[in-house]
């Protein structure tokens, strides 16, 4: 029996799997799998959302009026070229089906979050990589694999899950040279985590040149995961394109409202920010003196590189779920690696117990 064959490309892409979430027997584990803020949304998104419960037999704003405005005031950018989605990856779908086609060659860095993969391949493009040298993405890298058939390069900064940043003159390095029929998108979803003082989101470029897309989340440092909601900022040229893919109502209207009442909470991410280098220093420096190597992070998660076969990531991994912590297990990384989330302190102490005890440190 003959059945329906897909586009080229679309059985390559590999299934997105999630961070685990439950282990058996265990009530509430302590979940460092996901990179998601354990403050959780401020009191602002909170008191929206709840707010909002009587309209929900209401269709969303289709324009997105308010969230385009909030989001315009905070970062102080020009509504109109706002995007929205549900979560950035939607907006690097739709970049992705706006521009690239089955004779592309789109970019990616060695350790790039895999969607920006998947959806190149759903169009049937080639997807080419870019190593990481040292966990960090390269410009040189990246430039040296630049053809006539390249539209798209992707970076993440901070990129997961390494946690490194690129920094500013490298980014305007990457996209001075980039010839200007080639799109450059800027993954920002970690950037309210980022200290260095040579940091750069890619907003100014995105603001200057007509080829930059920056994307943004609501998932992380703004504790809304649940909701789903990311944007973006580029040219006028480039937004209407994206608006012309964008399906009517992607996004919910619990999502518009609670994160036009986040993004104007300037003290919740303040407090979640310093918060969070705290701890990611302190638990950074604790893994180290275990021997352990930690990748510098720049985002609220780090990659731990395990050496030597009898204390290897998977053997750790086994290890910390038996003590009801969950880890990331990352696959793709380098060497024996687990990405930890930066927990509470209370979860930060019991993931570093449980360490301690796996490594015969306890």
């Amino acid at each position: 029996m003959t059945t329906p064959a897909t586009r080229p490309g679309v059985l390559e892409t590999p299934l997105y799997v999630p961070g685990e979430r439950s282990i058996d027997g265990v009530a509430v584990p302590i979940k460092l799998s996901s990179n998601e803020s354990p403050h959780g949304p401020g009191a602002r998104a909170i008191e929206a959302y709840r707010a909002l419960a009587t309209q929900l037999c209401r269709y969303p704003d289709g324009a997105q009026s308010e969230l385009r405005a909030a989001v315009a005031r905070a970062h102080g950018v020009e509504p109109e070229r706002l995007v929205f989605g549900n979560g950035s990856d939607e907006i690097i779908q739709m970049l992705t089906r706006a521009y690239v086609g089955a004779t592309d060659e789109v970019i990616v860095s060695q350790y790039a979050f895999a969607m920006c993969a998947t959806h190149a391949l759903a169009q049937g493009a080639t997807v080419v990589t870019a190593l990481e040298p040292d966990y960090h993405i390269s410009v040189d890298e990246i430039l040296g694999r630049v053809t006539t058939r390249t539209k798209l390069v992707a970076v993440a900064t901070p990129n997961n899950p390494c946690g490194t940043y690129l920094p500013a003159r490298e980014l305007a390095r990457l996209r001075a040279s980039l010839p200007a029929d080639v799109l450059l998108l800027v993954d920002a979803a970690y950037s309210e985590y980022a200290t260095a003082p040579d940091y750069d989101n890619g907003q100014a470029l995105a603001r200057s040149a007509d080829n930059v897309l920056m994307t943004r989340t609501f998932s992380k440092c703004y504790g809304l995961a649940a909701l789903r909601v990311g944007w973006g900022y580029g040219s006028s040229a480039m937004i209407r394109a994206l608006e012309h893919v964008r399906s009517p109502f992607n996004v919910n209207a619990a999502a518009l409202t609670t994160a036009a009442a986040a993004v104007g909470d300037f003290e919740h991410v303040r407090y979640v920010r310093e918060y969070n280098a705290r701890e990611r220093d302190r638990v950074s420096r604790a893994c180290r003196e275990l021997g352990l190597v930690v990748v510098p992070s720049s985002a609220n998660f780090l990659l731990i590189v395990f050496g030597g076969a009898s204390r290897d990531a998977r053997q750790a991994h086994s290890h910390l779920l038996s003590r009801g912590i969950i880890p990331r297990p990352i696959g793709g990384a380098p060497g024996n690696s687990l990405r930890i989330t930066i927990g509470l302190e209370s979860e930060n102490d019991a993931f570093l117990a449980a360490l301690r005890e796996f490594l015969g440190r306890s």
